[in-house]
């Protein structure tokens, strides 16, 4: 259900922890004139030996773009021009915790930059450029599934809304639901730069400092919330009071948009919107379109958010909705006081800053084409 934080950022004893966290990675695909895409090989992977340059979110990143800017420049020495937003991808695992991963595009490398790589041999054994057919077989097949999905889809489609890798939202309207292909690692495609990182790789393929378990349990962890922005014929959003909860702050009336957290352990981003407006308006609603994903930083790389970590905001476009419909709600009275439609000035006095600034930006999203809008505390990433 709803949590009370200004800003989403949750409040103590209130957001429900376990079950809630989540991993966040960003990656890049570095095209090139040829339509093929970059890929590395990763020396201390004998499982999964091959990716597209990337890694894992840090408490001080302010974004995604941050987490995938700084981890170029640490795996190949260089740093990239990103462009768009590709997709954003969320997937479940029995074995891990569930990861948010960002896709970005980047300008294509110069001769220059290409010159110029001086990967870390400990994270970068080689490199090569795969045709969307090879990087198909090469990758491991969530990875495969998602980057296919960015070179087969018209960019003009981005960005894409993916879960477990597939197809969703959007997406549906470019690219059909396929099985991945046959999974063939690097066999057969020689690497670029193998010999190049000869004279500095140990003799032995390094080993990770951490085992697998260990090293998933020391990760840090983000939380995301799934919000619908609903609208009447007069184009007034369906805001939500909570109930007034315990600790600083919480005798002060706390408007939001329908939703809460994502029960990230068992469930999709979609599948939480759809629970949440039925726990709370008492509505059985398929989400619509993904508006916006929006990225609130954490205290470390924000200290002044109140946020404990990150928190990635899924907004979904829950339509208009007629009188009838709006005659229906049954609130959660455990947890809302009160329903209001409002235009867009008093949406904007009533909500907090970041809340106001996401929903704008979804908004403005209903009147276009194209994926969701990439943010950051409500404001453009870009």
């Amino acid at each position: 259900m709803v949590s009370p934080p200004a800003g989403d950022q949750g409040a103590p004893g209130q957001d429900g922890r376990a079950g809630r966290e989540l991993l966040a990675a960003a990656g890049v695909l570095f095209p090139d004139e040829q339509g093929r895409v970059l890929v590395v090989r990763l020396p201390y992977d004998r499982e999964h030996p091959v990716a597209v340059p990337g890694g894992g979110w840090e408490p001080q990143d302010l974004s995604p773009r941050r987490t995938a800017v700084r981890e170029i420049e640490e795996e190949l020495g260089f740093t990239p021009r990103l462009g768009p937003l590709a997709c954003v991808d969320w997937t479940l695992d029995h074995f891990r915790p569930p990861i948010a991963a960002y896709l970005y595009w980047a300008d294509p490398l110069t001769p220059a930059q290409l010159a110029a790589i001086t990967p870390d041999p400990a994270e970068v054994g080689g490199w090569v450029w795969l045709t969307p057919e090879q990087a198909g077989h090469a990758l491991p097949p969530r990875l495969s599934r998602r980057v296919t999905a960015c070179l087969r889809a018209p960019r003009s489609a981005g960005p894409l809304e993916l879960e477990d890798s597939l197809p969703a939202g959007h997406t549906l309207d470019h690219l059909t639901v396929e099985p991945p292909p046959e999974y063939t690692r690097l066999a057969g495609l020689p690497l670029t730069g193998a010999a190049a990182l000869a004279a500095v790789r140990p003799a032995a393929e390094p080993v990770p400092p951490l085992d697998r378990d260990t090293y998933i349990a020391t990760r840090p962890r983000i939380r995301a919330k799934a919000r619908t922005v609903f609208t009447d014929r007069s184009g007034r959003v369906l805001l939500v009071r909570l109930r007034p909860w315990p600790g600083t702050g919480g005798e002060v009336p706390y408007w939001v948009l329908p939703g809460g957290g994502i029960e990230a352990d068992r469930e999709l981003p979609r599948a939480a919107a759809r629970r949440e407006v039925r726990e709370e308006l008492g509505w059985d609603r398929e989400p619509g379109r993904l508006l916006a994903v929006d990225w609130l930083p954490g205290h470390a790389a924000a200290p002044a958010s109140g946020r404990d970590t990150a928190v990635l905001v899924y907004l979904f476009d829950g339509g208009t909705v007629a009188e009838d419909r709006l005659a229906s709600i049954a609130l959660a009275e455990d947890e809302l006081a009160e329903w209001r439609l409002c235009a867009p000035a008093e949406a904007r006095a009533l909500l907090s800053d970041s809340s106001w600034a996401r929903t704008e930006a979804a908004l403005a999203a209903r009147a276009r084409t194209g994926g969701p809008a990439e943010l950051v505390r409500g404001r453009p990433a870009d």
